[in-house]
């Protein structure tokens, strides 16, 4: 896992999913065909959640069939959030991880999947079905990993705890979020130096938000103690709707690409499309 390569995954769903106004579909085609040029391992570019839940998602089946898969190395994600979701989003042959939040946060989970951890569990394993039945690979977001601000209990045992049932469902990819922005080098450090030996067969992610001035410093955490899996956006659109503080967004891919390869390590990028991606961004976001 040490010697492993960086692989970024932009998150152009994340960025879109809490905008007020609705992107058009073709803007969205537009874009998320500019960033599949890149040469990024993944795109999570959409969502198979009830339109009432994220209406900004609610085209995610147009924007899939629009996009040209011909000339990417890049796979695409799609968020699902119940096994309806899984089974939608299983049909189309162009996807390739299914992505479920699963919160340590039973609050969280209520009002995200409208669910109870318990039940989100008993759903995972169904949804793990439907992936290996369809060639997809499930990909778990332990969601509030790294605290919430509901008072709920919290502590880097208890997200071990969940790594340990996930792996007996055979996830191999987890993704850790800090949903609010309050991770920090130490939980960070702690959790990936705990986890990555422990489970060597399974690839773990950092989904970290984070202010202008704090990135660095859990990008770095994250790196050191083992993570190669990193979640973007370009510019650090999005973030959650939760966060009080409104500079608390995802973590800007720029930056992720500025710190890799300030320290000598190809990404394999085209460096025109990406410019040109980071370009566009501003007027889709706009």
């Amino acid at each position: 896992m040490i010697n492993d390569p960086i692989k970024i995954i932009e998150c152009p769903r994340d960025a879109m999913q809490g905008l007020h106004d609705f992107i058009p579909t073709q803007t969205k085609i537009d874009y998320i065909n500019k960033l599949l040029r890149v040469g990024f391992d993944t795109i999570d570019f959409g969502s198979f959640v009830s339109p009432k839940a994220i209406p900004q998602l609610a085209d995610t089946a147009e924007v899939l069939a629009g996009l040209d898969l011909s000339r990417t190395r890049s796979k695409l994600l799609a968020i699902i959030a119940n096994v309806r979701g899984a089974e939608a989003a299983a049909t189309h042959q162009a996807i390739d991880y299914l992505g479920f939040p699963l919160s340590v946060s039973e609050t969280f989970q209520q009002r995200n999947t409208n669910k109870s951890i318990a039940e989100a569990m008993t759903q995972l394993g169904q949804i793990q079905h439907i992936c290996r039945s369809n060639s997809k690979t499930l990909v778990t977001y332990i969601s509030m990993g790294f605290g919430n601000p509901y008072s709920d209990p919290w502590d880097a045992d208890t997200v071990i705890r969940f790594v340990e049932e996930l792996d007996k469902l055979g996830v191999t990819i987890i993704s850790l979020s800090d949903t609010i922005g309050v991770s920090n080098p130490e939980n960070i450090t702690y959790l990936f130096t705990e986890l990555v030996p422990a489970f060597p067969h399974i690839e773990f992610g950092a989904h970290l938000h984070t202010t202008p001035t704090s990135w660095h410093e859990k990008v770095e955490a994250a790196y050191e103690a083992g993570c190669r899996r990193f979640d973007g956006a370009m510019r650090g659109y999005g973030g959650c709707p939760m966060a009080k503080d409104e500079l608390v967004g995802n973590m800007a891919t720029e930056n992720l690409v500025s710190y890799f390869e300030n320290n000598a390590l190809n990404l394999e990028l085209d460096k025109e499309a990406f410019a040109a991606a980071l370009a566009a961004s501003g007027s889709v976001f706009s």
